[in-house]
C-alpha cells in the first residue's frame, strides 16, 4: 500500500479512530515522545476549547456525581 493509499484509507475513518491511529503511528516512529506529543496537542486543542466553552457558559458544567454515574452505568452495561 502506498503512502497516498494509506492516507485515503485513514481519512475514511471516524475522527476518534484517526486520533488513535495517529498516536499508534507516532509511537512506531518515536515511542518515547509520542504520548507526550499527543497529550500536548490534545491539551492545546480539545482541552483548551472545552475550558473556554465552560468559562463562557458555566451552566455547561456536569457535576462529578453525574459523570461518575455515567461511567458506572457504562461499565455495568459491559458486564
Amino acid at each position: 500500500m502506498s503512502e497516498s493509499e494509506a492516507y485515503e484509507a485513514g481519512m475514511s475513518l471516524s475522527a476518534d479512530a484517526r486520533r488513535r491511529l495517529a498516536l499508534r503511528l507516532l509511537e512506531s516512529v518515536n515511542p518515547d515522545e509520542a504520548f507526550d506529543q499527543a497529550a500536548e496537542a490534545w491539551l492545546r486543542t480539545e482541552a483548551a476549547a472545552a475550558y473556554d466553552a465552560l468559562k463562557a457558559d458555566p451552566s455547561r458544567a456536569v457535576p462529578a456525581e453525574d459523570v461518575r454515574a455515567r461511567i458506572e452505568a457504562k461499565w455495568a452495561a459491559r458486564s
